[in-house]
């Protein structure tokens, strides 16, 4: 008779343990603790690059850590910013705020792009921002 009830006291705080965690409130669902924001930009397409670029620096104001990758026809950003005064802005922003832009050195060199906005990097690089973000977004 002991074991029963030990058996069905075990069962009953596993139960009442396993409930009470599914009922705690999930870290990263919490919107007033700040995260950190991974983007990888792929696109050269400039009013997706303006508002990525709107989006981190709203980020970056609200306390959340935010790193770029460029890749592929992302790398073009820069010709962008010197062309297309909105974008031009917010990447100057994003800069001036401390946001990091890692951009693909084969990509910089297959398009022949200057490159004086973002660290030079490779598939190691996006895997960290892939890795080490709470959120990851692809552009």
């Amino acid at each position: 008779m002991k074991k029963v009830i030990f058996i069905i006291t075990l069962i009953i705080s596993t139960f009442a343990n396993s409930f009470g965690q599914a009922l705690e409130k999930p870290e990263y669902n919490d919107p007033d603790k700040p995260t950190t924001i991974g983007i990888i930009i792929s696109t050269n397409d400039e009013e997706t690059i303006w508002n990525v670029m709107r989006f981190a620096n709203y980020s970056i104001e609200w306390g959340n850590k935010v790193s770029i990758f460029l890749l592929g026809k992302g790398v073009e950003i820069e010709g962008l910013a010197k062309t297309n005064k909105d974008i031009g802005d917010q990447v100057e922003k994003y800069l001036d705020l401390d946001g990091t832009i890692y951009g693909c050195q084969v990509c910089f060199q297959s398009r022949k792009q200057t490159n004086k906005i973002c660290k030079l990097g490779c598939i190691q690089d996006m895997y960290d921002v892939v890795k080490k973000n709470k959120v990851v977004l692809s552009f």
